[in-house]
């Protein structure tokens, strides 16, 4: 997907019982994350740190979702868990992730295994793809998201 391009609409179940619709949200910016898998270190840091920033995101009328491909009931107790603000997003059926193409091949405890490459993407309010992060380094990244969101 290119930068500046109208990102397809897609519908995934969300934590709360509700399903996320991307038409939706139109009308103010949207930070989409892809993550592994709930409850591992690297994940729960990176939502942590969405958790940290969340109140500056609201005020900018942003908002923020977690997506992996893991179940809603796995979603709900990694949310609460963690206590995390925002919704959490299952794309078991790899909706977003291949919209998105972040399902790449990784090594696992030295076996090739198809899994989520961590990535973030900011939709503008009008539905456009406005920036990428491939490979996301999780230290600081949530702030680099936030700086983002507030030059749009």
């Amino acid at each position: 997907m290119e930068l500046m391009s109208l990102v397809p609409d897609f519908t995934l179940p969300a934590t709360g019982g509700f399903n996320f619709q991307l038409s939706a949200m139109r009308g103010a910016p949207l930070v989409l994350y892809f993550y592994p898998k709930d409850d591992t270190p690297g994940c729960t840091d990176e939502g942590l740190q969405f958790k940290t920033l969340y109140e500056e995101f609201k005020q900018l009328k942003c908002s923020v979702m977690g997506i992996s491909r893991d179940s809603i009931a796995s979603h709900e107790r990694f949310k609460s868990k963690f206590d995390y603000p925002f919704p959490l997003l299952s794309d078991a059926d790899e909706i977003a992730c291949t919209l998105f193409d972040v399902i790449k091949m990784k090594n696992m405890y030295g076996k090739q295994v198809r899994g989520i490459q961590r990535s973030t993407f900011v939709i503008d309010s009008e539905g456009k793809l406005r920036q990428e992060w491939r490979g996301v380094n999780v230290p600081g990244h949530a702030q680099a998201v936030l700086d983002c969101i507030k030059s749009l």
